[in-house]
């Protein structure tokens, strides 16, 4: 997504979250092959180009010729999906286009990345009562 007020995904080349990732569980996974994952709930395993996260037992890779339905229908039921560490503090609107008719039932949410020792701080005050408001 663009950005939190958005209902729609936007395009993978329109997008920054994937430069700003990398993947704790298949370190070698391009951000193409993350996305390429999370976009369709596992049943692409990575991009063609990098094919090499994909294991030996029928995982499809994006791009080899397997379509995937419209509705996500032949989507695995579950996910193990990536474990994922972001590289810098950022902000990140993300959705999930599963059971969304993009309007009265939008599913998505936002991220924010902050520095482990900023957020301690902020622990720190919230626990002392004070605040940095101006």
């Amino acid at each position: 997504m663009q950005g939190e007020i958005e209902n729609y995904p936007a395009p993978f080349e329109n997008t920054t979250l994937w430069d700003k990732v990398k993947s704790v569980t298949q370190p070698s996974a391009t951000a193409k092959d993350i996305a390429a994952g999370f976009f369709s709930s596992g049943y692409y395993c990575g991009a063609a180009a990098s094919a090499n996260v994909c294991n030996e037992n029928g995982d499809q890779v994006l791009g080899a010729g397997t379509d995937m339905d419209d509705l996500l229908n032949n989507a695995p039921a579950s996910y193990f999906g990536h474990v994922l560490k972001f590289a810098e503090k950022t902000t990140v609107a993300y959705m999930c286009s599963r059971n969304n008719n993009f309007s009265n039932r939008s599913q998505k949410g936002i991220l924010w990345v902050v520095d482990p020792a900023d957020a301690a701080a902020t622990r720190r005050r919230r626990r002392r009562g004070t605040t940095n408001r101006t």
